[in-house]
């Protein structure tokens, strides 16, 4: 790693830094075998999916996203851990970040409002890797406004009968199962919604198509007609899906941030290497003010997303609860930033920063999504103003 100075802020523990100096000499030994550049597309990115799954769960590193009772490292989640994954593996490859991530949030309600048997049934297979996850919230008209879901759960009997689809789902058709929301009543908005553990094999059930995007990841969209899932495996009780999804969202919106993290420490390394080999008019690009003028740019806003990821992590890992607004602030600042420093190192690169495999070149593709999954950018500035505004109220 470039910089582990942040190792040693007061956010992380001992098990934190042993955590990020295993993954990252895991990840230095590992990755360039597991992510061959040749696997990118199609089939063979899904298999290289599976087998980061299956890898980064047989290391260890997946008991960060389970609770302890199945094999994890903390009671729930271990926060600071999954930032510190992301983080990490985003600076690597970005495809290992995205397998890393969703075994995480695609069974975090499981671990949130999960019974017993759900936990048991699920979780152990997630943290060691031999089950993948996914997270079905995302409609066509439903994607940061979640009470506009269409997707509609019928009670019959033991069973609900759900009718609908969803899209943009993050490992849509290599999961073994799938966290699906959807409405169980009539009324509109947030209200009577409700989330589903979802076999894969289950019934009904089909991917109807796959999305292909400017920074490659198993992506589609799936289709319910007439599903039948046992109303044992409502997770939660009845209405409470709105909740649900912000509690999730409340956790995974600062690993995001993270993820963003390790792709602008990748950026910033790749223009410190570029400006100091570079020699234009007879200089170094290094030794020009304007260089360096983007450079101190870059670290300062690494730095300052580091701060807000680890703040928001800490937070959640030691004094629990809600932290909308610090993990709002985490995804917002961090992501923004990112893909601002990596903009800055592909004009350090000259032209050969847009030249297809180059890495900035990928980084500038990668970081583009972060800023609008799990809420835009202009989302997270809506529910950080609330925020301020309820503490201010609530103060006067």
């Amino acid at each position: 790693m470039s910089d582990t100075s942040f190792l040693d802020w007061p956010f992380l523990d001992q098990t934190h830094r042993d955590f990020a100096r295993d993954l990252e000499a895991w990840a230095t030994a590992n990755l360039e075998r597991l992510c061959p550049e040749d696997e990118a597309h199609g089939d063979a990115m899904d298999e290289t999916a599976r087998r980061l799954v299956r890898e980064l769960g047989k290391a260890g590193f997946l008991a960060a996203s389970v609770p302890a009772a199945h094999g994890g490292r903390a009671r729930d989640f271990d926060v600071r851990a999954i930032c510190l994954g992301r983080e990490i593996l985003g600076r690597h490859a970005g495809l290992a970040d995205f397998a890393f991530a969703m075994q995480g949030l695609g069974s975090a309600a499981i671990t949130l409002f999960g019974n017993a048997e759900q936990q048991a049934r699920y979780l152990p297979k997630v943290g060691r890797g031999e089950a993948i996850a996914a997270f079905a919230i995302s409609e066509v008209d439903a994607g940061s406004d979640v009470g506009n879901m269409s997707t509609t759960a019928v009670r019959d009997g033991d069973h609900y009968v759900i009718n609908g689809g969803k899209t943009w789902i993050s490992n849509a058709g290599l999961a073994d199962f799938y966290t699906v929301f959807a409405r169980i009543g009539d009324a509109t908005g947030a209200k009577n919604l409700a989330a589903f553990v979802v076999d894969a094999s289950t019934p009904g059930l089909s991917v109807s198509a796959r999305i292909d995007v400017i920074a490659p990841h198993p992506l589609g969209s799936l289709k319910f007609e007439t599903m039948r899932v046992p109303a044992a495996n409502m997770l939660g009780q009845p209405g409470e899906g709105f909740k649900i999804a912000m509690s999730v969202l409340d956790v995974f919106r600062t690993t995001v941030g993270a993820a963003a993290l390790g792709f602008a420490r990748r950026a910033l390394e790749e223009a410190l290497a570029r400006t100091l080999d570079r020699v234009v008019f007879g200089t170094k690009l290094a030794d020009y003010q304007l260089t360096q003028a983007k450079i101190a740019e870059m670290a300062v806003a690494i730095d300052a997303a580091a701060l807000l990821i680890y703040r928001s992590a800490w937070t959640k890992d030691v004094k629990g609860g809600r932290v909308t607004r610090e993990a709002s602030m985490a995804k917002l600042f961090a992501t923004d930033q990112a893909q601002e420093v990596i903009d800055k190192a592909v004009q350090l690169w000259g032209g050969l920063g847009v030249v297809s495999g180059i890495t900035v070149e990928k980084l500038y593709r990668e970081i583009r999504a972060l800023r609008i999954y799990e809420g835009t950018s202009e989302v997270q500035k809506l529910v950080i103003a609330a925020k301020v505004f309820e503490e201010y109220k609530n103060g006067r």
